[in-house]
């Protein structure tokens, strides 16, 4: 083939920032052939953007499947029904990039991989922001053992106020029902996928406060505080909110030879030890005093192509033109993080990972059963601006 066929399944506010970036020439090597979504005027709203050409509309996904217009699709649907659709499209012949996150729980997010690992189809998770340069050097300076050994890891990520309005958009938004979690699962994915791809590191324990409704009127999590145990003796604390304006958005990762400072996904700074601090520790004699060091801007690539890296990487990793960025098996990494979370806050106890699958939905479930019955809403919101680019 000379171009990869898309198919987008859901086209809402990501869906449909994905479409635009077909058809406005983004995706070199993809070409958008179809889309599926069960509400007709947002399909329409698609057809109509100039440029779009002949785009197939489908109501249900699987006859998007069976009408041979697509080799690869983009799931991008309410959270619950990621795993679903995703093993469908595998089972289907086709290649799947799944939106964030994984899946609502690690039970189905496991029968998602088991079916992925067994495809000859490639599959990825949309972690655009692992595109991401400073993410990226990070990630490659912890590797390349620049920090020595990691000794503690924080992120204080509470840039992302929502009003209520924005949670009033859609009737299955906060919800247990419809979207199985709240700041977790809609504005975290990424960092708490970040969190241990950058790192290399899952934590071994959790021990977390989730506050449910605290800020807006929903029964989901919108505010939360986790400390995190890791089995090399590290420590972390993770910080996040919709509440919170302005907000904060500051990512250390400290070592036995330094500390890494992100800040706002962009300033990167090394403050570098010119004596590692077990070796200091060890042999100084003076009582008080500490390493020298020296502060480092560090310097990127300057790359950060977000979204359309992703897509792009997969449409020429289909045609075997570079290798796949971004294994989607990975994405339960970041689900097994999210869980432990609100596990922890509903047992009001720290939970080792990995969790108790069984125990987590059996817990998920009463939320859902007891948990609110929305109507209303619907509306296509703007995503502009809302991640790095």
């Amino acid at each position: 083939m000379d171009k990869v066929r898309f198919g987008i399944i859901g086209v809402g506010n990501m869906g449909s920032t994905h479409a635009k970036s077909f058809i406005e020439g983004k995706i070199e090597n993809g070409v958008l052939t179809a889309i599926c979504d069960i509400k007709p005027d947002r399909m329409d709203a698609i057809t109509s953007l100039e440029g779009a050409g002949d785009i197939k509309t489908f109501e249900d996904y699987k006859e998007m499947f069976k009408s041979g217009c697509v080799d690869a699709v983009i799931v991008a649907v309410p959270h619950y029904f990621h795993p679903p659709i995703t093993i469908d499209a595998l089972n289907a012949g086709l290649h799947v990039i799944c939106e964030k996150p994984a899946g609502v729980y690690t039970k189905q997010v496991k029968e998602m991989n088991a079916v992925a690992e067994k495809s000859d189809k490639l599959f990825t998770m949309m972690f655009n922001q692992r595109t991401n340069c400073v993410f990226r050097k990070m990630r490659e300076m912890v590797q390349n053992g620049e920090l020595g050994e990691i000794k503690r890891i924080n992120w204080l990520i509470t840039t992302w106020y929502r009003s209520q309005s924005y949670y009033d958009s859609g009737d299955w938004r906060a919800t247990w029902r419809g979207e199985g979690g709240g700041v977790l699962f809609n504005q975290c994915p990424h960092q708490l996928d970040l969190l241990q791809w950058v790192t290399g590191m899952m934590p071994a324990r959790v021990r977390s406060f989730c506050h449910f409704g605290k800020w807006h009127d929903i029964e989901v999590e919108d505010d939360v505080t986790a400390y995190l145990e890791y089995d090399n003796g590290a420590t972390g604390v993770f910080i996040t909110s919709t509440g919170d304006t302005p907000g904060t958005n500051r990512f250390e990762i400290l070592g036995d030879k330094g500390k890494l400072v992100c800040e706002n996904n962009k300033e990167l700074t090394f403050i570098r030890l010119k004596t590692p601090e077990r070796e200091f520790n060890a042999t100084y004699t003076g009582g008080f005093g500490e390493p020298e060091k020296e502060t480092i801007t560090v310097e990127t690539d300057g790359e950060n192509p977000q979204h359309n890296g992703i897509i792009n990487n997969f449409a020429n990793a289909i045609l075997g033109q570079e290798p796949l960025f971004v294994d989607g098996v990975e994405g339960i990494r970041g689900v097994e993080i999210m869980d432990s979370m609100l596990l922890s806050t509903w047992l009001d106890d720290t939970v080792s990972l990995p969790i108790d699958d069984e125990l987590y939905l059996s817990e998920l479930n009463k939320r859902v059963e007891t948990g609110r019955r929305k109507s209303g809403g619907g509306r296509t919101l703007s995503t502009d601006g809302t991640y790095g680019a």
